[in-house]
């Protein structure tokens, strides 16, 4: 049977470097994990939104405010439920938080395409009644659309 030999003369040395591996490793999962989870956290409330075929429009990097409305006709600012009389005042408080005037201040309106008309000018009327100027209507490109269905 062979075995190792060790002269008693001999010491051995220390390896002092870092084995970066398992380091490398644990930062590719996590980057992974922080990559499926990303797009998941920014959808808040599913709603099935109308598609159109005009081209994006570019938005600055302000603080965007969301009101979204669901099939079943629920109203959610950002991810809280108001009634349809609570979402103005909500949306004040809201913007007076953040330190923007209704002015200044840039909502966006998610609506699922099955909800009436009527009831997304109802919802329109009470966002605009606190004096937002800018509100814009978010949709689906029927490209980005069609992408995901073929997955």
């Amino acid at each position: 049977m062979a075995a190792a030999k060790f002269n008693a003369g001999q010491r051995r040395s220390v390896l002092s470097e870092i084995n970066v591996t398992p380091f490398v490793d644990v930062m590719l999962v996590l980057l992974v994990i922080f990559m499926v989870t990303t797009p998941i956290l920014y959808q808040g409330v599913r709603v099935n939104l109308p598609q159109t075929t005009s081209s994006k429009v570019p938005v600055k990097t302000q603080k965007r405010i969301t009101v979204s409305v669901t099939g079943s006709g629920n109203i959610f600012l950002e991810d809280a439920s108001y009634r349809l009389s609570e979402i103005g005042t909500a949306l004040s408080k809201l913007m007076e938080a953040e330190g923007t005037t209704p002015e200044s201040g840039r909502v966006f309106l998610r609506a699922d395409k099955s909800v009436s008309y009527g009831f997304v000018v109802k919802v329109i009327d009470e966002i605009k009644e606190t004096g937002v100027e800018k509100l814009s209507l978010v949709t689906e490109s029927k490209t980005i659309r069609d992408k995901k269905a073929d997955m």
